[in-house]
């Protein structure tokens, strides 16, 4: 899959806590998050990276694009 196909995340699983837990893709896909961390860092999917918490862990965020419509949080769930 070439950068120009790349999926982007269309909606969100979260648990009670209201923490992301899993992603759905324009193509159907549903990625768990660990998932979800692979394919993000094997360029597969667009408009999400990842990044180190504080306390030593991979954690996934939105591209920061200015624009809050698109931030992870608030996409549909599934």
């Amino acid at each position: 899959m070439n950068r120009m196909e790349r999926e982007t995340i269309v909606a969100v699983q979260k648990n009670g806590d209201g923490d992301l837990t899993a992603f759905q893709t324009n193509s159907g896909r549903v990625l768990g998050y660990d998932e979800a961390i692979q394919a993000i860092q094997n360029g597969e999917l667009a408009g999400v990276n990842t990044f180190k918490g504080r306390d030593g862990g991979t954690y996934i965020r939105g591209d920061a694009d200015g624009d809050p419509a698109n931030n992870l949080d608030q996409l549909p769930m599934f």
